[in-house]
């Protein structure tokens, strides 16, 4: 006789089989798609032309997001809350994720990549409002943390509109929450262009990825919303092909 408990786990045991069996079968067909020689370029070295550190979400994709379809070509780090320091007793520095490529591949570009409806986001805004605790389990925790300071210094600013809300009965705050998105990508950038460990000869890049259509009616598109430090949006097109204009936004300005 077979029990509740020897049921769900064998139930369980298939669905953690079956998602093994995607995996495998994916990078099957990744293997078969492959040219002859797609590696003979990188085999041993690399030279990424950027580094892109985007939030730790199943949703952006990194080489999606730019339609990559050569290896090597940029450097895919991720954090919460696309995070680009990391902290250690109580001081913060560049992740070495993000030096690594800058120090050691010729990298001298950054790309600070936020996105609509950011989780770790949301999460900070909740603890800087007194609604809830950092949401654990610890590793999860350090990040939140380290966020809840930018969104404090967010909601204190004169760039974040605190009335620009959604439905009162929602779980969060979906219009702050999105600025609060692009003024924390201010920020990671603020701190890299100041970090003595980035060179001066390093160019800062900051986007938010929108597939919730808040800026615009193209999900999917990265809107650039910080170019080396300046964040107006009319003085950021004046830099650009006109073609790129569409790509070129702000919830701030």
């Amino acid at each position: 006789m077979t029990s509740d408990s020897d049921s769900d786990s064998t139930d369980a045991r298939d669905d953690h089989a079956t998602v093994l069996f995607d995996l495998l079968e994916g990078n099957e067909r990744h293997v078969d798609s492959l040219p002859d020689g797609y590696f003979d370029a990188v085999r041993d070295e690399q030279h990424p032309d950027a580094v892109t550190m985007c939030c730790s979400d199943s949703r952006v994709s990194q080489e999606g997001m730019w339609s990559i379809d050569r290896p090597g070509a940029i450097f895919t780090p991720s954090t919460i809350g696309n995070q680009i320091w990391d902290v250690e007793d109580g001081e913060r520095f560049v992740d070495g994720s993000v030096l690594y490529p800058i120090h050691y591949t010729d990298t001298e570009a950054v790309a600070v990549v936020g996105h609509t409806g950011c989780g770790a986001v949301t999460a900070a805004y909740e603890v800087a409002s007194g609604d809830e605790e950092p949401p654990g389990p610890r590793g999860v925790t350090k990040w939140v943390e380290a966020l809840v300071p930018v969104v404090e210094s967010g909601l204190e600013s004169e760039l974040v509109d605190t009335d620009n809300g959604s439905d009162e009965n929602a779980d969060a705050d979906t219009g702050i929450i999105d600025q609060l998105v692009e003024y924390n990508v201010h920020r990671q950038v603020s701190y890299l262009r100041m970090a003595e460990s980035i060179p001066s000869s390093v160019t800062c890049y900051g986007f938010v990825y929108d597939f919730h259509e808040t800026y615009g009616s193209e999900p999917g598109r990265a809107y650039l919303v910080n170019l080396d430090g300046e964040t107006d949006p009319r003085a950021i097109a004046m830099d650009l092909p006109d073609a790129y204009a569409d790509s070129i936004s702000s919830l701030l300005y």
